[in-house]
Parts: C-alpha cells; sequence; structure tokens
C-alpha cells in the first residue's frame, strides 16, 4: 500500500491508501506504486488517478510539486477537485475570457500570459474529468 496525501492552500483534499497513483508531470504521466524511488517532480495542471479499494478515482489537478517516497505520496498544488464538484458552466467562461486575453495579449505589454496559459490548462483538466463522469 502506498499512502496519497493531496493537498491545497485552503485544505488537505485527501489522505487515505491507495494501490496506486498516476500524477501529470512535466514528462508526462508519472506512474507511482509502492516502493517507487524517491524523487521531487513539478504537478502540471492535469488529471490524477487513483486506485482506492480497486475503484479508479479522477482528480483535476493545477501546478505544484509531488514529493514521492517509497511508502509515500505528497502532492502539493494550487488546484485539485473532483468531477461532481466541478461548475462547467464558471470553467468555460473563464477558459473563453482566458483564451480572448491570450489573444489580445501581443497587442498589450502587461499580460501575464504564462498566468493564462496556467488557467486554459487548469480549465481543461476540469472539463476532462467533469466530462468523463457523464
Amino acid at each position: 500500500m502506498l499512502h496519497l496525501d493531496i493537498v491545497t492552500p485552503e485544505k488537505k483534499i485527501f489522505s487515505d491508501t491507495v494501490q496506486n497513483v498516476y500524477i501529470p508531470s512535466s514528462e508526462g504521466e508519472m506512474g507511482v506504486l509502492e516502493l517507487h524511488a524517491a524523487l521531487v517532480t513539478p504537478l502540471e495542471p492535469g488529471e490524477l488517478r487513483y486506485l482506492k479499494d480497486g475503484k479508479e478515482e479522477h482528480l483535476a489537478v493545477g501546478e505544484g510539486f509531488v514529493e514521492v517516497t517509497q511508502e509515500k505520496v505528497t502532492v502539493l498544488c494550487d488546484l485539485a477537485i473532483a468531477g461532481e464538484d466541478v461548475n462547467e458552466a464558471a470553467v468555460e467562461k473563464a477558459m473563453a475570457r482566458a483564451k480572448e486575453a491570450l489573444d489580445n495579449a501581443e497587442h498589450e505589454a502587461d499580460v501575464d500570459i504564462a498566468a493564462l496559459q496556467a488557467i486554459i490548462a487548469k480549465s481543461t483538466a476540469q472539463l476532462k474529468v467533469k466530462r468523463r463522469h457523464h
């Protein structure tokens, strides 16, 4: 068994033992099983999956870091939300605003392009996890 902690600045989202966890990292999806080599890696916005009691769970996650030891995975991120908790309409509006701002960014010097891209990536992850439940 592997202990998984998922923590955002607001609260601890999940803390329990799981059979495995799959994390969106900068190198692509990374699978972690018990006795995995220790590492720290950046977390990319995307879909985090874990297997608990034979049932696969899915969360949309944002940016952050993952620390892996042989017995534990700790995910520190700015967003972690289950599909049933995603407000699809609000996420689509936020993504549309970010895309529009990004399209206009070349004309404005004070726009944070990386922040807009992060909003789009997090929105995409939330919509993917939300739509998986339908």
